[in-house]
């Protein structure tokens, strides 16, 4: 099958700026390794996010807290090693962006020199805004991450949606122009209300990624595991699952199993 978009140039901050002002909706998705990042970049992805998610679907933490800066950079670099097209955005873990500028930047470039990543996403607004000014005023690309913001889950003590009442919708526009002004290229919306994703999205000029945030933003993003249905634990109203590999790779699984108890693998012509 052929892929949507048959440019294959690399893709750049710029070029998504540019397919905003045109209209062209951008596809975003989680890739945490060699071999899925490789199949996601020739199937012609826009931005692959090597995703602080990988806590949850790679290691199987109930949060995204645990993730260590070594870590990210383990799987930005896996990730990277594959990827020709895609503009690879590596996720600053919980703790590595929080009100230090200078100890963020140093984080951040650790993250850039060791994975080759073309941008970093970080959660937060007004409250780490130095610190986002200080590592892109060093020329490294930041996405910005607002709404539900898996790094303070603690906090909200929910999954709920965000943003529903005035005073925090309000301030999430407000962050968001202030990202937009500090320089950031994009930003990604999780989980509030479509209206205010679309209000967020006609206001400011840098291109607005949804999850859980409506159609009326520049582009989408989802995790891997889950449009896959590899993960089948985790089903949130925004989620569409495009396959069930959980139920084909059980089948397969099993009948290695079947084979190799029966004796039919392997057989003589996969014998040396």
């Amino acid at each position: 099958m052929s892929t949507y978009t048959e440019d294959s140039r690399k893709v750049t901050t710029h070029r998504l700026i540019e397919m905003k002002k045109r209209g062209e909706k951008i596809s975003m998705l989680t890739a945490y390794d060699y071999s899925m990042a490789s199949i996601i970049d020739q199937a012609g992805m826009d931005i692959i996010l090597v995703g602080d998610s990988a806590s949850n679907v790679m290691v199987g933490n109930v949060t995204t807290l645990p993730m260590t800066l070594s870590q990210m950079i383990y799987h930005g670099k896996s990730v990277m090693n594959a990827v020709k097209r895609s503009l690879v955005v590596v996720d600053m873990p919980f703790g590595t962006v929080s009100g230090n500028p200078l100890q963020s930047l140093e984080a951040a470039i650790r993250v850039m020199k060791e994975t080759g990543a073309d941008a970093l996403k970080i959660e937060g607004g007004e409250e780490i805004v130095a610190d986002i000014k200080k590592i892109i005023d060093a020329g490294i690309p930041v996405m910005g991450h607002l709404g539900l913001m898996p790094q303070s889950i603690n906090k909200y003590g929910t999954y709920n949606v965000r943003a529903k009442d005035e005073a925090e919708a309000e301030k999430l526009i407000s962050d968001a122009k202030l990202l937009e002004e500090t320089g950031c290229f994009g930003i990604v919306l999780e989980k509030i209300p479509a209206s205010l994703a679309g209000k967020v999205a006609s206001e400011l000029q840098i291109p607005i990624i949804g999850i859980g945030a409506g159609g009326q933003v520049d582009g989408q993003v989802l995790v891997m595991h889950d449009m896959l249905g590899i993960n089948k634990n985790f089903s949130p109203k925004f989620l569409r699952r495009y396959a069930d590999l959980h139920s084909v790779i059980t089948e397969a699984v099993q009948g290695y199993i079947k084979d190799v108890k029966t004796q039919d693998f392997p057989n003589e012509n996969e014998s040396y």
